[in-house]
């Protein structure tokens, strides 16, 4: 079963057709919405603040959201990918998001709709990552905009699969 906790009286709100992995972890005052899905070891931590999710964000395996105390909540848009193992923290990330894996995303940060961060990409705190672009690179800089093939070849592709992968263990 996933750790499931409140914290100082906040508990999660996830609805019922979310998918959340046996061993991942989700406390305090997280509020996602609908088609989400929160991955094998995936940790989303809102005890310190509050994390709030759009639709269909899907936190991939080892993943971790958390935020800052009396500082940097963490609000994420609809259609959002977190890769593998990367870490979200006390930042805004818009709709239509590709985080890579093993990318870091710090606090204070706003990543703008329809962005790609690159797998490994360090996005230092308070960087603001322009709207159709792609950011790579330690410290992440802007290294091209992105096609429109990109936006639904890869953003809108990993997003919806996430939804289809999800459906396999609810069966």
């Amino acid at each position: 079963m996933p750790i499931i906790k409140p914290v100082n009286g906040k508990s999660p709100q996830i609805p019922t057709d979310c998918f959340i992995a046996e061993n991942a972890t989700i406390v305090g005052d997280v509020t996602m919405g609908n088609q989400c899905s929160i991955w094998f070891s995936a940790v989303v931590r809102g005890d310190v603040n509050y994390i709030k999710m759009g639709n269909k964000v899907n936190v991939q395996d080892g993943a971790v959201i958390h935020c800052t105390y009396q500082k940097h909540a963490t609000n994420i848009g609809n259609n959002v990918s977190i890769g593998h193992n990367a870490l979200v923290h006390g930042c805004t990330i818009k709709d239509n998001v590709l985080v890579g894996m093993g990318s870091i995303i710090m606090d204070g940060c706003v990543v703008e709709s329809n962005s790609i961060i690159a797998a490994g990409a360090v996005v230092t705190q308070n960087t603001q990552v322009e709207a159709g672009s792609i950011y790579a690179g330690v410290p992440a800089k802007k290294v091209k905009d992105i096609s429109q093939e990109l936006i639904s070849g890869e953003i809108d592709r990993i997003a919806n699969n996430y939804i289809k992968y999800s459906s396999w263990f609810k069966e």
